[in-house]
């Protein structure tokens, strides 16, 4: 496992991480035995940093993170998000006393005195320009609840606005091959203000692992069937805004590319590792046997610069035109 400092935090985290969406709901059944063994196989693999949300499964992927960090001795980051849990989700909600309320609910969950790192989940636009909210973070950060924060943006201009506050330690954003723009507009400022990336949905929700299939379903409570046009959330979550079909295309281009003995997904990860200003990428992982698989990623040889160029004629021509201007 190859390692990488987290912006302005300071901790040096697996540049293969977890993401911890899967495990709390929102992807289909889920069996908290399993989840357990895909977290362990993840620390085993030296993983070292994992990422959740207090809606993942209303606190369930929380819960289970706190149950590994007991049975292990190994230090694990843990970032939580908070925010989501408004409804509705407006900016007139990000006030002192939910988001400190949001944060005694994850510290508890999370069985800890401190969260690592705090992020803001996605917030609404104008929650980037209300000092307010930035000094609640700051009150957490001085009481000790919280070691550092960041936000999880839906774009890069958001992400730009988040930069611009001196106490963000880290940007999360959907960084992936079909998402590219994020390297074009913003990497290269968050390296120059020493803030952290943190690449979420980095197989665009499975599209990357090469195994979906035109007549693949999924279950009713999977957000790939109800989300596909943003009904519950940002479109943007889902298939990484593209097309499920149009995805399915791209991803028989990018086979060629992958070399022999390494499975797509692997490419996939390689592949946002290439760019120096990313911290850390979060496959979720449902299984030992994924999260064994999207560690190993970190160790595969980097990608040529003819892979690098063939990639990116792909995205410029299949997927660029869909995704581009949107985010």
């Amino acid at each position: 496992m190859q390692y990488r400092t987290l912006g302005k935090t300071g901790y040096l985290v697996s540049t293969i991480s977890f993401g911890a969406w899967a495990i709390g709901g929102a992807w289909g059944a889920t069996d908290d035995d399993e989840s357990l063994n895909a977290l362990n196989s993840a620390i085993d693999c030296g993983v070292n940093f994992i990422d959740t949300a207090d809606v993942y499964g209303d606190g369930k992927s929380e819960r289970l993170i706190s149950q590994l960090r007991a049975t292990r001795r190994e230090q694990i980051f843990v970032a939580t998000k908070c925010g989501r849990r408004l409804n509705p989700h407006v900016a007139e909600g990000y006030t002192a006393t939910n988001i400190a309320a949001f944060v005694d609910r994850s510290l508890h969950n999370l069985s800890t005195s401190y969260i690592d790192l705090l992020q803001l989940h996605c917030p609404p636009t104008a929650v980037y320009d209300d000092d307010s909210v930035f000094e609640t973070l700051d009150s957490l950060v001085a009481a000790g609840k919280v070691r550092h924060y960041g936000v999880s943006v839906e774009t890069v201009a958001e992400g730009k606005r988040a930069i611009d506050r001196p106490g963000v330690s880290s940007i999360q954003i959907i960084y992936n091959i079909f998402r590219q723009k994020p390297h074009d507009e913003l990497f290269k400022l968050a390296h120059d203000n020493n803030v952290g990336i943190i690449a979420r949905v980095p197989l665009a929700s499975g599209l990357l692992t090469g195994k979906l299939r035109p007549d693949t379903t999924f279950e009713p409570d999977d957000h790939r069937r109800f989300n596909r046009h943003g009904e519950a959330f940002d479109r943007g979550e889902t298939f990484s805004g593209v097309d499920y079909e149009t995805g399915l295309a791209a991803v028989e281009l990018f086979r060629p590319l992958v070399p022999e003995g390494t499975s797509m997904a692997q490419f996939s990860l390689r592949w946002i590792l290439m760019q120096s200003a990313v911290t850390c990428a979060i496959p979720g992982a449902r299984t030992a046997e994924q999260a064994a698989t999207n560690a190993a990623a970190s160790e595969l040889p980097p990608l040529s610069a003819a892979q690098m160029e063939a990639v990116r004629k792909v995205y410029n021509d299949n997927i660029r035109g869909v995704v581009h201007q949107l985010w």
